[in-house]
This record gives structure tokens, C-alpha cells and sequence, in this order.
């Protein structure tokens, strides 16, 4: 009796050891995924880099930005830098500087129940400030096609720009390259096309047959870059094209298969934070969470993509003008965060039923669709190119302009600072031709 008494405690012991190694295991592997979850953030929140430079420069012109209408509304500017710097882009040949060779401004509202992204065509003719370059030399002032102002003076000098265009405060600025861009598409396993016939373009590098299927980033990336081999050639058509795909690329991020998936969500946070220059307000991990999240409940019927309106610039075919006042409503709406109406078809490029050319148009259909200018020249006796220096800057030369052979042309006489007329105000802003992320690239 005693001798089995003695033999039952040992059992227990076994057991309360058992019970503290379980529990040392647990403690470990808590710390291990913690560890490990805390290495995988910083190395995400260290893919974003800061971009202070541009907020410096800002500050100096505080006084002549416009100021915010409406507590909360987010205006981010997206500038799509085709800059062969940086890993994976030298593949796309040598290229000095930098360019925008996309530039969206994004406006999400202040009750996060929508998003419109506004397309800035980069042949825009625009009145671009005098800006301080990096090395501190300063531009004049010139009337010339929006994307210079990117290659002049970057970031901050493009904002400017905007911001005169527009009269949106610019809220934050995101930058973007060929590589980042790559990725993000390959993080989520590539978009979904739909193509009416096969392309074949070395220039973007990009060979495709013809009918449905999933593109990965390279194949991605020659897809929105591509502009001759696709559709009417027209950097109108290009930029629709863009718009198309970026709202795929939204639709299938914002798909519980990729934010509800760890195994999958890393690789999207990976992309989308690497190869990414942001400005103070978004350089984290943490604050580009928070403006996600507060974008991932926006039905994608309410994201909107359009083109600012434009049509051929008058005295050069090769360049796009704004129509109004079709354009000054469209950011009157945005600034004033109200609703912006789109479709797939509206009226004529002018904004007006029946719109014809306006004159000395001649070179790109009334559509928008643009057709070869290269044989078009400007009359003899017009000036070049038109830089405004102010009386406190240098006079710089050709050398100061960027490096294209490209000029801003107006008639003898005319003055390139001097928008065209303005039309009567409608009572009702139009309807913007435009997609939503909704409708998708294969409808």
C-alpha cells in the first residue's frame, strides 16, 4: 500500500514541467514573431524615402499658394518619374535628369466616400514659375509644356505649376519610378487586359498577341508606357489607357484576396513602399497605412480617372491647351471638394456640341486624337521660345531650357503669357469623358 502511495507524484512533476516548457515555448516564439514582425516593418518603413528638399522650397512661397477650402479633403500629387537612376531602370537606356512622364492629381474627400484622379497631360502649355534648382541657380519664368518644369526644377517647381493651373493646395506628393511601378504589378500577380489586336513595340518594349490576358510588371509597364502601337497613338488615348489600368490595379488591391492575406499583402506594402519618394506627410509605414485604410472603403464606382479637358494648342499642334471653362470648373469642383461627373462618352473635346478645330489646329483630329506634327514649323518671324525673367534673377540662355530642341510657340505679335478666351460659364459644370475603377480594362 505504502510503495504504490509513494510511486503517484512523480506523474504531476511530468506534467508541471511539461507545462513550463509549452509555456517557455510560447513565450520564445511570441518574441520570435514579434522580432521577425518588427523587422519586416522597419524594413518596409525604411523603403519610403523623405523628400524634404520640396517642403523647404514650398515654404518660401507660402504666401502665393492657394489655401485649403475644406478641412480633410486630401490633394496628392502622383508624378510618374521616367528618370533611369536608381536600381532597375538603367535597362532603359541612358537618359540625363529626370522627367514627369506622368503627372495625376489625385483629390480623395474629406468623408472618404470618393476619389477622382486627374490626369495633367505633360505637352500642357502652362505658365511655369521661376524655380530654385537643387544646386540653388534659379529658371525664369516661362509659358512651355507642363513636364518641364519636373526636368528644370523638380518636385517643388511641379506643384507650383499645378497649383497655378489649378488653385488646389497640394496636400502631399508622391514620386514613382519604372521599378516601383514594376513591382507593385507583380505583387499582386498582374493586371488583366484585354487587347483588340496584337503589339509589337520595341520602343516600349513591349510584344503582346491579341485577346485577354494578365500582364506582369514588364510586360505592365510597356503597356502604359506604350503610345504609337496602341490605339490612335494619341497621348490622349495613352493617358486613358493609364487611367484604365491604375483603376485594375486599385479594384484587385483593394480585393480581400490581397489585404486580407499576410502571404500576399507583404509583397504589395514591399513594392508599393520601394522605389517610392514621398514627402514628410506620407514617409512612413504607418501614415501610408492610414491613408489607405481610410481609402480601402471607397466603392469603385466611386474612383474616378479623366483627363483634365485639353485640346491641340493653336500655335503648336504638338501641345495641348486647357478648354474652358470646362477645366477651371473641374478644379472648382475638386477644390471645393463636390462631386466630379464622369462618363464614358460626352461631348467633343471643346466642351461644345458640334465643337470644330480651333485655328491653326491643324495636325490632331477634333477628338483629341493627335496625328504627326513633326512637318509642322512656326511662321517665319516667330519667336522661339519665351522665358519671363524677373529683375532679381539671371538671364539664362538655351542652355537653361530642357535638353528636347523643343520650343514654346506663339504668332509674331502674340503674347505666350496670355490664355486663350474664355467662354460663358455653363449654369451646371459637364460632364468630364473619364472610367471608374469599377468598369475595369476589359469592361
Amino acid at each position: 500500500m505504502h510503495d504504490s502511495i509513494d510511486l503517484l507524484p512523480p506523474a504531476p512533476r511530468r506534467r508541471r514541467r511539461w507545462l513550463r516548457w509549452l509555456a517557455l515555448g510560447l513565450v520564445v516564439l511570441t518574441l520570435a514573431v514579434v522580432a521577425v514582425g518588427w523587422l519586416l516593418y522597419q524594413r518596409l518603413d525604411s523603403n519610403i524615402t523623405t523628400d524634404t528638399a520640396t517642403a523647404n522650397e514650398l515654404a518660401r512661397y507660402e504666401k502665393e499658394r492657394p489655401s485649403e477650402l475644406v478641412a480633410g479633403a486630401q490633394n496628392i500629387l502622383i508624378i510618374g518619374s521616367d528618370t533611369r537612376d536608381g536600381p532597375g531602370n538603367a535597362s532603359y537606356g541612358e537618359d540625363s535628369g529626370q522627367r514627369s512622364d506622368t503627372t495625376i492629381l489625385l483629390h480623395v474627400a474629406a468623408d472618404r466616400r470618393g476619389a477622382t484622379a486627374v490626369s495633367l497631360p505633360r505637352d500642357l502649355m502652362a505658365r511655369i514659375p521661376a524655380c530654385r534648382r537643387p544646386d540653388g541657380t534659379e529658371t525664369n519664368e516661362r509659358f512651355a509644356q507642363f513636364n518641364w518644369a519636373f526636368e528644370l526644377a523638380g518636385a517643388a517647381c511641379t506643384i507650383r505649376t499645378v497649383e497655378n493651373i489649378s488653385h488646389i493646395r497640394i496636400n502631399h506628393h508622391v514620386i514613382v519610378d519604372f521599378n516601383g511601378f514594376k513591382r507593385l504589378v507583380d505583387a499582386i500577380d498582374g493586371v488583366e487586359v484585354c487587347l483588340k489586336q496584337a503589339v509589337d513595340d520595341p520602343e516600349a518594349r513591349l510584344k503582346l498577341p491579341a485577346g485577354r490576358q494578365v500582364l506582369l510588371g514588364e510586360q505592365a509597364l510597356g503597356y502604359v508606357r506604350a503610345r504609337y502601337s496602341l490605339g490612335n497613338g494619341s497621348d490622349t488615348e495613352r493617358m486613358g489607357r493609364q487611367q484604365e489600368f491604375l483603376g485594375a490595379l486599385f479594384k484587385e488591391m483593394q480585393s480581400n484576396g490581397v489585404l486580407l492575406n499576410p502571404a500576399r499583402l507583404y509583397p504589395v506594402l514591399d513594392a508599393a513602399t520601394s522605389s517610392l519618394t514621398t514627402d514628410a506627410g506620407l514617409d512612413t509605414l504607418r501614415k501610408m497605412y492610414d491613408l489607405v485604410r481610410t481609402v480601402r472603403g471607397i466603392p469603385s464606382d466611386r474612383v474616378q480617372f479623366l483627363t483634365v479637358p485639353r485640346r491641340p494648342y493653336p500655335y503648336n499642334p504638338a501641345r495641348d491647351e486647357l478648354v474652358q471653362p470646362d477645366a477651371d470648373q473641374l478644379f472648382e469642383q475638386l477644390r471645393r471638394d463636390r462631386p466630379v461627373s464622369v462618363s464614358a462618352h460626352v461631348r467633343p473635346a471643346d466642351g461644345k456640341p458640334g465643337g470644330k478645330p480651333a485655328a491653326g489646329a491643324a495636325g490632331r483630329s477634333w477628338n483629341g486624337a493627335e496625328v504627326e506634327a513633326e512637318e509642322w514649323t512656326p511662321e517665319p518671324g516667330s519667336p522661339a521660345e519665351y522665358d519671363v525673367p524677373s529683375p532679381s534673377e539671371p538671364s539664362y540662355g538655351p542652355a537653361s531650357s530642357p535638353a528636347y530642341g523643343e520650343r514654346s510657340i506663339a504668332p509674331p505679335g502674340a503674347s505666350p503669357m496670355s490664355p486663350p478666351a474664355v467662354s460663358p460659364s455653363p449654369t451646371a459644370p459637364p460632364t468630364y469623358e473619364g472610367t471608374t475603377a469599377a468598369h475595369g480594362i476589359c469592361g
